[in-house]
């Protein structure tokens, strides 16, 4: 086989996941504009538009206010993340039956490595049609993705992006560079305001000036060695992936209008807590430092630190709340979060001589039992009143379990 037509890999981007999440499940909402939302209030944002509401210039991140003066027939529904890892979880199952998955890299896409005759041109792109069809079929006819084939990865997610929706685009080695021509700075993952401001200022306008500059000269552009790989990416090379390593846990919420206030935000941070610290012990993790922060509409943002001994004891990280709280501000709260930080694995944890440790085997006796006979049979009296706060959200970097808390 001829190399210069080769691709190796196959990315997998969902279409406007959420919202045809939600298409699928109600009739009502299909072909129409549809918006997923945090909580029903005009001055959050849209987190999923369908195609037919993008159709008047809403997208991620448009006020629901500004939404419904560009599309007065706009359906607002609140998003229930359980749903969307639920179907997530059937387009993996679909996917695996057609060609094995190699990283899930967000709630809505997927990339494949394509192996033997799999790289064949014409034998890729007939995996990828049969991938859309098993999609279709056996998950819902309302969910459509775009796929990207390439020589590596990277090449492949811009592929996946150039053709929406339900695309299907290949970049051959021979193809490259003049396929990237037409696209823009930002067209390039990775490339955001800040860098692409970084790169108007050394000169560097369009991927064409970037496909032409050597690896030294791209090094010095970006700033670091992420220059010197997109010299190689660009060019179809297929660079080994970076094991990352995990330095956080965090957890946030915009509050309902009823929750937006002191009671309602402790509430909430008290639940988000129980929330991480049970990942905490799911994962094995030990965390050092929790920061807590309380975002204002018109002032801003409170925040705060507690440095702790490695613990994964939810009522530590209360109490360390609890005493930083008395400081928050006034002002009109909408949201809040946590951060666990510091975080050592259980073969670098090294514990206290201090700890009550009948107190961590009591801690995971609770999460056992929870387990068993379900989320908050058993918990901690300070988050007695937590039990519907907070729901299930999504990060897209980060799919929880179905039956995550």
């Amino acid at each position: 086989m001829d190399s210069s037509e080769l691709v190796r890999w196959l990315y997998l981007d969902m279409n406007s996941f959420f919202a045809s999440v939600e298409q699928e499940m109600n009739p009502k909402l299909r072909n129409k504009p549809v918006a997923v939302v945090p909580v029903l209030a005009d001055n959050t944002s849209c987190i999923a538009v369908s195609y037919e509401g993008k159709a008047f210039g809403i997208k991620t991140g448009t006020r629901v206010f500004e939404a419904k003066k560009l599309c007065p027939k706009m359906q607002f529904v609140i998003g229930d993340h359980k749903n969307y890892i639920r179907y997530h979880n059937q387009i993996i199952e679909a996917v695996e039956r057609c060609v094995p998955v190699e990283a899930v890299c967000s709630i809505d896409e997927i990339a494949c490595i394509l192996s033997g005759s799999q790289q064949n041109t014409l034998v890729a792109i007939a995996l990828a049609k049969k991938i859309k069809e098993t999609i279709r079929n056996q998950v819902g006819k309302y969910l459509t993705c775009s796929i990207g084939l390439g020589p590596n990865r990277y090449l492949a997610k811009i592929a996946a992006d150039m053709q929406k929706p339900n695309g299907l685009t290949i970049i051959r080695p021979k193809d490259l560079p003049n396929i990237l021509f037409s696209l823009k700075l930002r067209d390039l993952p990775g490339v955001g305001a800040k860098m692409e401001e970084r790169l108007n200022r050394r000169g560097i306008y369009t991927i064409k000036q970037i496909c032409s500059l050597s690896d030294e000269n791209l090094h010095q552009a970006w700033g670091s060695i992420v220059g010197s790989e997109m010299h190689l990416l660009l060019q179809g090379k297929d660079l080994p992936s970076k094991k990352s390593e995990q330095k956080s846990m965090s957890q946030s919420h915009v509050l309902p209008p009823e929750l937006r206030n002191p009671e309602g935000a402790l509430k909430t941070l008290k639940k988000l807590i129980t929330k991480a610290s049970l990942r905490l012990r799911n994962k094995n993790f030990w965390a050092s430092c929790i920061h807590f922060y309380v975002k204002f509409l018109h002032q801003e943002s409170w925040q705060a630190k507690e440095v702790v001994f490695e613990t994964q004891d939810t009522s530590l990280f209360i109490q360390a709340l609890n005493k930083h709280w008395i400081n928050l501000p006034h002002g009109q709260i909408y949201a809040v979060g946590i951060v666990l930080s510091g975080l050592r694995t259980e073969e670098e944890h090294i514990p206290s001589l201090f700890n009550d440790h009948r107190k961590e085997r009591l801690t995971k006796m609770i999460d056992r039992i929870n387990e068993k006979f379900g989320k908050d049979t058993l918990h901690y009296g300070a988050t007695h009143e937590t039990a519907d706060i907070a729901p299930l959200r999504i990060a897209f970097t980060r799919i929880p379990e179905e039956d995550e808390a």
